[in-house]
Order: structure tokens, then sequence, then C-alpha cells
């Protein structure tokens, strides 16, 4: 795969994704589909794409992404991870861009575990008096 520029891993909630850049035309494909077919919701889309409209670097990269785990909402946030990753891979200056806007950092929340004696983590069975 020599003909890839960078490559970065994303992460949020149980998702994660590989991405790969190379110069292009703004293709990305994620799971061997396009991005609209595979994040049905435009709100996800767009999310996607955030790393190049912060960066003003839309239409000069194709990204290629396998994501897996997780749901579809935090797989487009393990992508968009990924893509801003793989950025700072191919142009170093783009990192105070990213940093600012928040895209580098790891989204930290996951779901809690469940606890013994609980339903759920924090959901206790309801009280009855009687």
């Amino acid at each position: 795969m020599s003909e890839w520029l960078a490559y970065g891993t994303g992460h949020r909630k149980d998702a994660t994704a590989k991405v790969w850049l190379k110069p292009g035309t703004g293709e990305v494909t994620v799971n061997g589909k396009s991005m609209a077919e595979y994040f049905a919701r435009e709100r996800l889309v767009v999310l996607v794409q955030e790393p190049f409209l912060r960066t003003q670097t839309e239409g000069q990269f194709d990204v290629t992404a396998k994501a897996f785990g997780g749901g579809v909402a935090g797989q487009a946030g393990a992508v968009r991870h990924g893509i801003a990753r793989a950025l700072v891979g191919a142009r170093e200056d783009l990192r105070t861009v990213l940093r600012r806007t928040g895209l580098l950092t790891r989204d930290p929340r996951v779901k809690e575990r469940k606890k013994a004696g609980l339903r759920r983590a924090r959901r206790a069975k309801q009280f009855s008096k009687r």
C-alpha cells in the first residue's frame, strides 16, 4: 500500500476506525461503500467531513476507512477522529487547527458497567412500600 499518503486510527465509544488518506478528489469510502450510503443520516455525513471543512482541504484527499464495533453514530465519530489523525500525518501544519477545534481529542465517554443488585448501571429496582 505504498500509494497511501497517511494513516490514522480513530476511536469513539466502542467503535474503531482505520483510515487511509491519499491525494485525490474527495471520495470517502467506508467498509467498501460510499460515505452517504454507509452513513444514511445527513448529520453523520457532515460529522465525518468536519476535519476537511475545518482545515479547508475538502476535495484534496480520497479516504478509505474500515469501521467496526459500536453503532453507526459511534463509527462516524471514529472515522472523523481517524481522518483528523491522518491529516496530521499528511500535513503537520494542520495540527494546531485540528487541536483547537477538538478533533484530535478522543471522546472518552463509554457505557458504564452494570452494577450488582441493579437493573442497569444506575437503575435500581422499583421501590414498593408494601
